[in-house]
């Protein structure tokens, strides 16, 4: 029962009903997104509501937020841990396909993802994890051109993407949408980076980038700058 449960410092996620459970990539793109001008938000195959519900802390309960989720096991478990969290009221959980979606609603000042992005690699036979992981029903290119007119004129998209998957999102968004911050992640200094969190704006804006390494070099603590990020939502840091 304890791994159906993973619990944060202001809510818990359960993890029960989805294929796919609480992970670093999600925590990461969580703590690391932009909200500061964030009224209405928007978070594209929400599983868990994990990203939902980070949304809603790290705005205080302020904005609106939409989650939608094609998968009806996991939006039920992302209706049940929206339920029974602090921001009931501010969040509302979606069962639908993304691309029926994107054409119905008004624009938002953040649409956030950790997209499916495996492509063309052996699919696994647990249709609810190949549909949270492989991009066969959401494509990045189909979350490229669906999110494109659900954002307002000033708004953002983040995701979370390996390296190169990141390099083709860019690519695929342009002369749409311009990114506008880079985050470069190392599992440690001696590793070259695993994954990369993006943001992107059709408003032009100079591009910001940085590197984060989760661990130190030795590899015996985390590095102070990804606890200073993760801080307000972990209870606890310990090595994997």
């Amino acid at each position: 029962m304890g791994n159906d449960i993973f619990r944060f410092k202001q809510f818990a996620v359960g993890q029960a009903l989805a294929a796919m459970k609480v992970g670093e990539d999600s925590v990461l793109l969580g703590a690391w997104a932009d909200v500061s001008r964030s009224r209405r938000i928007l978070d594209v195959g929400t599983g868990t509501g994990l990203l939902a519900l980070m949304m809603a802390q790290r705005t205080c309960g302020k904005a609106m937020i939409d989650a939608v989720e094609i998968d009806a096991d996991a939006c039920r478990q992302a209706r049940l841990n929206v339920a029974d969290s602090p921001w009931a009221e501010q969040i509302k959980v979606f069962h639908a396909d993304f691309r029926d979606f994107a054409q119905q609603n008004a624009p938002y000042d953040l649409i956030i993802s950790n997209p499916p992005y495996f492509r063309g690699s052996l699919q696994s036979a647990n249709r609810q994890r190949m549909l949270a992981r492989h991009d066969n029903c959401l494509s990045l290119s189909d979350l490229n051109v669906c999110a494109m007119p659900l954002l307002a004129p000033d708004g953002i998209i983040a995701v979370v993407l390996p390296p190169d998957e990141a390099q083709r999102f860019i690519r695929n968004a342009s002369p749409r949408l311009s990114a506008v911050r880079i985050l470069h992640v190392q599992a440690y200094p001696a590793k070259p980076p695993y994954r990369t969190l993006l943001e992107l704006s059709p408003k032009a804006m100079p591009v910001s980038e940085a590197t984060l390494c989760i661990e130190n070099e030795t590899r015996n603590g985390y590095t102070d700058e990804y606890r200073s990020l993760t801080q307000a939502f972990y209870l606890k840091l310990s090595i994997r």
